[in-house]
């Protein structure tokens, strides 16, 4: 697959630009009942994205391509299938090639619908 099946990309569920911490890439999101949630990101160019924090944690897996996060200046490459936990409070950015493909969980509300 070279990117996320359309149910999955339903206009409703679309991430406004104004709320990416990455310009010009493409995300959906879902939410939970309990103000947590799930986005889909799809990196079209190689991007950076601006440094930031979450009052929550954090969970990504890499679906495709390839995600390179910086946690308090670590620095973290991720490949197809490799996994990520962010705790709340780390300041993070990162770069994405490409055709990369991510999944974040949310322990809290990141997108304001």
């Amino acid at each position: 697959m070279k990117t996320f099946p359309d149910f999955m990309k339903s206009p409703v569920n679309k991430v406004d630009a104004s709320q990416q911490n990455t310009s010009d890439i493409e995300g959906y999101y879902f939410q939970g009942a309990d103000g947590t949630q799930i986005a889909f990101w799809e990196c079209h160019a190689e991007r950076i994205s601006k440094k930031h924090t979450h009052p929550f944690d954090e969970y990504m897996v890499c679906v495709a391509g390839e995600y390179t996060a910086y946690l308090n200046e670590n620095e973290i490459i991720l490949k197809p299938g490799d996994e990520l936990y962010i705790p709340k409070g780390t300041e993070q950015w990162g770069k994405c090639v490409a055709g990369t493909r991510t999944i974040h969980a949310f322990g809290g509300t990141r997108i304001k619908g």
